[in-house]
């Protein structure tokens, strides 16, 4: 019987690189594919360049899909725990045409590149806009998505 693709999700708030990083190896993950719509961070080894190094030293390859990033306004709502306005902004969003290429291209990679794994920041993905689109993937690619978490600091 195949095993079933997973697709996993993980969020770095209060959680420091190398923790992040060892999850996501000791996972199996081989992709990590960068769900922000700023990949700029206050927090060190959260930014573009140093996150897609530090995986790289890894063997974990790094893709950014802006286009599937929350909205300012869906950050805002999702900085002062206003989730429901979050998901309505976060499912607008969805439906724009950048939006909709980068899911198709982001189902491509999870049923090519092996282990893939969606990141941002938010730690708890019942509040974050990457289980909407782990289970959209999860829907359309029939996937079994799994949230890491990586020790808190």
């Amino acid at each position: 019987m195949a095993r079933a693709r997973k697709l996993f999700t993980i969020g770095y708030e209060q959680t420091p690189p190398k923790a992040v990083l060892d999850e996501l190896e000791q996972a199996g993950v081989k992709l990590l594919v960068d769900v922000r719509a700023v990949t700029s961070s206050r927090r060190p080894g959260f930014s573009k360049n140093q996150l897609a190094a530090g995986l790289d030293e890894r063997g974990i390859a790094y893709v950014h899909l802006a286009a599937l990033g929350t909205p300012k306004e869906g950050r805002l709502a999702a900085r002062g725990g206003q989730y429901d306005l979050l998901r309505n902004i976060y499912t607008k969003h969805l439906k724009t045409s950048q939006a909709k290429e980068q899911l198709d291209e982001l189902s491509s990679l999870v049923k090519k590149a092996g282990p893939v794994c969606l990141m941002c920041y938010e730690r708890d993905h019942t509040h974050c806009h990457r289980q909407m689109i782990a289970e959209i993937i999860e829907a359309r690619d029939g996937v079994k998505v799994e949230n890491l978490a990586a020790p808190q600091v």
